[in-house]
């Protein structure tokens, strides 16, 4: 027996012999091909009941992936503490690293980012409408360096619509042999049509959106900017009218001066009525105290259907100098609605030339204008001003798609 595994070929069935702490192989040490000690992943398999012979090569196969799961799972822990701007890897990159990456899901629980009152284990269900890490790249600070922020993003969907296994019927999990089977009985159920009375990610009527969200202000080489991040998502009502819908967004958060303003969002019915679109008409202003003085935040009063490209209101104010009847000069308040054009346009397919393989993909593109919301009527107002010079205003009558 010993001779037929000393003429052994180097590969699966070589390699064992060596990992055996006490073999006293020098020359079979640089061949080693697994790191973890293969006695201990053995005793590791035949503690599960289901187990009852291991073979050298099914545990050195099982070593392996392991440290496959290992280097993966570190590599994109790795990226988090670099956006952290660290090298050594904390417990939060990890969580951040499951949070984010769909194949580690199944981990949900077991670091720090289980919270004690949702009262979940290593096999606890993912939820379907939840704040997901989402990191973006902002731009340079004032070192040079590139800065990234999680921003966040709300999961609008499940998977597979994980479910603990004590509260789905399915006895616990002894292994992760087992687990692996019930989870496969729960993919099979969870496949079934919605009609089957499973769960969706949201009610029909509801879509997954954010519900708490905060302005986080970031010192970049250009200048400060402002930068929206989520903080919790949760199901909201959609409703079919267009409507004026509450959204609150809080300014310096964590400071003296935090404060929470509501600034508006327009209601998305699931279907456009006519090619219409429910967009914003009305803004309105609100003064908040910052730590260098007060700042305006822009607020929305005002939702209609209107098409992709629309004209709002938008009044300004002018002195107009006039004579009366009596020949006498006076100086009246002129109001002129000059109107904006908002909206968006699309600018076509330019493609002109496709991937004989992949018809999404597009060779050659053709350079064009792009096209913009832009005015396409105009009405002009005439009037002496306070400095007896004639002035002319131009009102926007109607908008359409074109290009400057």
């Amino acid at each position: 027996m010993a001779a037929a595994v000393a003429g052994a070929e180097p590969g699966v069935g070589a390699a064992p012999p060596a990992e055996e702490p006490g073999s006293g192989s020098l020359c079979a040490a640089p061949l080693r091909l697994a790191r973890l000690p293969l006695a201990r992943v053995k005793a590791l398999v035949k503690a599960d009941p289901d187990v009852s012979l291991a073979s050298q090569e099914a545990v050195f196969v099982l070593a392996r992936a392991t440290e496959l799961f290992v280097e993966t799972i570190a590599k994109d822990a790795y990226v988090y503490a670099q956006q952290g701007k660290r090298k050594t890897l904390q417990r939060k990159d990890l969580d951040n690293a499951i949070e984010a990456i769909d194949e580690f899901a199944f981990l949900e629980g077991a670091g720090a980012i289980s919270r004690k009152s949702e009262g979940r284990n290593l096999f606890a269900e993912r939820g379907c409408c939840r704040r997901q890490s989402h990191s973006t790249y902002i731009g340079h600070d004032i070192s040079g360096s590139p800065v990234s922020l999680d921003v966040g993003m709300c999961r609008s969907h499940c998977l597979s619509q994980r479910i603990n296994s004590h509260q789905s019927g399915f006895p616990k999990h002894s292994s992760m042999l087992d687990f692996l089977r019930t989870k496969k009985l729960q993919d099979r159920q969870m496949e079934q049509p919605l009609s089957t009375g499973a769960e969706r990610s949201c009610p029909l009527d509801s879509h997954c959106e954010p519900t708490r969200v905060h302005m986080e202000r970031v010192l970049l080489f250009e200048g400060v900017q402002e930068v929206e991040v989520i903080e919790a998502c949760q199901c909201n009502a959609s409703p079919e009218e267009c409507l004026r819908l509450p959204s609150l967004k809080t300014y310096f958060p964590d400071t003296p001066l935090e404060f929470t303003v509501d600034v508006g969002k327009c209601s998305s019915p699931a279907q456009a009525r006519g090619g219409l679109f429910c967009a914003p008409t009305k803004f309105d202003g609100v003064l908040i105290k910052s730590p260098n003085g007060v700042e305006v935040v822009q607020t929305l009063e005002n939702c209609e259907m209107k098409e992709t490209c629309y004209r709002v209101s938008y009044v300004e104010y002018y002195y107009e100098i006039i004579h009366n009847a009596a020949g006498d000069r006076e100086e009246r308040l002129k109001e002129i609605d000059v109107g904006r054009c908002l909206g968006s346009c699309t600018s076509g397919n330019h493609c002109l030339l496709r991937d004989s393989q992949n018809g999404e993909k597009c060779l050659v593109w053709a350079e064009g204008a792009s096209s913009h919301c832009v005015p396409h009527q105009y009405d002009t107002h005439t009037f002496k001003s306070r400095s007896g010079n004639i002035r002319t205003v131009f009102a926007i009558q109607k908008c359409k798609c074109g290009s400057y």
